[in-house]
């Protein structure tokens, strides 16, 4: 932070968010440093979006009192499943009860702000079971839903076992997706992203700034960052990440990736990030963004879909259908030419 501190000073701080694991794993005197570091290092204003992760089973009453004293005022709570069968499958060290006490805990400790993470697709899970997670989490009253569908990444232990994993079906996948959005919507909760539900205006300004390509600024090991038309990464080896920012004269490295975005590509990313969102792409913010026609780039290609079913099309511009959410990066892969 203090190396960003002076490149930064120009920028006014809207959205601060912790983490990418576990943070409140952390003891409350190292979060603290953390939190304290950011203050001192960034012009933060006063009405910013402050997000925490937390793992229910990381964090009490008193934690979360002086995590909201000390400036975070959003919380993220991973509860994935309010099934006790599905969280063990899932590996999780938290149960549904120790979700709903840290939850409530939260709301004692004055976060008005909270968010639950859940999945769908996940092993032993059934359409029936699904349904009563979301109506478990919907009573809590939560002011944002995550729901994501689990992917089982390459050379992980789920991979390793993926054939003897109980799995739901891709029409029960679908079936999940479409009854959430419908069950979610009735009780108050927008979807304003595909993966993504809130009420009365609580979107999270963080994620939007991912997908509206906005700057953002990551600080640690393995982040990510989209700063000034460049995107880059640190590595992720933690041994590394610190050698090379402590050792004076070492060699060690500590980007791992960085480039250039150029036009072209800024273009595409807009399209791919903005048409997660529900109010899809505004051909007129589009045109003066980047100075180019939208129907001429793009407009044969998701007219397409349009036919199909799969995205919607009126003056203002284009956006996806339920069924179109779904197949997404089917979509996408085609009318940006992902797969060339």
């Amino acid at each position: 932070m203090e190396d960003w501190s002076s490149r930064c000073r120009n920028y006014s701080i809207d959205s601060v968010y912790i983490g990418g694991g576990t943070p409140t794993y952390l003891d409350i005197k190292r979060i603290s440093r953390i939190i304290d570091a950011i203050y001192a290092n960034f012009k933060v204003d006063k009405y910013a979006e402050f997000t925490v992760e937390c793992n229910p089973a990381t964090a009490d009453l008193d934690y979360l009192k002086k995590l909201r004293r000390l400036g975070a005022n959003r919380l993220s709570i991973g509860c994935q499943s309010a099934q006790a069968g599905e969280l063990k499958a899932l590996g999780r060290i938290h149960t549904y009860e120790q979700f709903v006490k840290c939850y409530n805990d939260a709301r004692e400790a004055g976060f008005d702000n909270i968010s639950v993470d859940l999945m769908y697709g996940i092993p032993e899970q059934t359409e029936q079971s699904f349904v009563e997670t979301l109506t478990a989490i919907t009573s809590l009253g939560p002011e944002h839903i995550s729901l994501y569908a689990l992917k089982i990444e390459e050379s992980t232990p789920f991979a390793a076992m993926r054939d003897k994993l109980a799995l739901p079906g891709e029409e029960a996948e679908f079936s999940m997706y479409t009854h959430a959005v419908d069950y979610l919507a009735a009780r108050g909760y927008e979807r304003y992203e595909i993966s993504n539900f809130c009420r009365d205006g609580a979107a999270s300004l963080h994620n939007l700034k991912y997908w509206h390509c906005d700057d953002y600024l990551g600080l640690g090991a393995g982040a990510h960052s989209y700063f000034e038309d460049e995107r880059f990464s640190t590595t992720r080896v933690v041994r590394d990440y610190i050698d090379g920012l402590e050792i004076i004269g070492t060699d060690i490295n500590i980007v791992a990736t960085s480039e250039k975005i150029d036009s072209a590509e800024c273009m595409e990313e807009y399209i791919m990030l903005g048409m997660r969102l529900s109010e899809g792409i505004v051909i007129e913010d589009f045109e003066r963004r980047f100075n180019t026609s939208f129907a001429e780039k793009y407009g044969a290609r998701l007219d397409e879909f349009v036919d199909d079913g799969f995205v919607e099309k009126d003056e203002r511009g284009y956006r996806f259908t339920s069924m179109g959410m779904f197949v997404s990066n089917y979509i996408l892969s085609s009318v940006l030419d992902l797969g060339e």
